[in-house]
């Protein structure tokens, strides 16, 4: 901003030697003098706004909070041999379709459709639907 205002202020004091036929006594150069000035002091002020807003800002902590699931014990206790052979199968793999779950368990459709249904009344298991198949999976 101050090169501007010494550049503006330069193109005007050529423009005011071409046109005032006084020379150096015209009265346009006392109205440049007070015009260089208020411009300045315009530029200084800004500068110094801007000088307080950089270094006046807050120093704010941002602080990141990580929450932790608890995962809790599964305890086996009250199943049948069936229904802590299929936790087993479905806490080794992470996951496992209900359909791989039955061909490993050996028992039909309803069995397993049964099993798990015991299962996720105790929330020990979890079925999530993929399509026309359900994934099964820890809770």
């Amino acid at each position: 901003m101050a090169v501007m205002v010494f550049l503006f202020n330069s193109l005007i004091k050529t423009n005011i030697g071409l046109t005032c036929s006084h020379g150096p006594t015209c009265e346009m150069y006392n109205g440049l003098a007070i015009q260089t000035w208020v411009s300045i002091a315009v530029v200084a002020v800004v500068f110094l706004i801007g000088l307080f807003l950089i270094f006046s800002k807050e120093e704010k902590e941002i602080i990141v909070k990580k929450i932790k699931e608890k995962k809790k014990k599964i305890s086996l206790e009250g199943l049948n041999a069936s229904e802590k052979e299929a936790v087993k199968l479905i806490g080794e793999t992470g996951g496992i379709f209900q359909a791989e779950l039955m061909e490993k368990l050996g028992i039909g459709k309803v069995g397993v459709t049964r099993l798990l249904d015991k299962l996720e009344a105790k929330q020990i298991v979890e079925r999530k639907r993929r399509g026309m198949n359900n994934f099964v999976v820890m809770k």
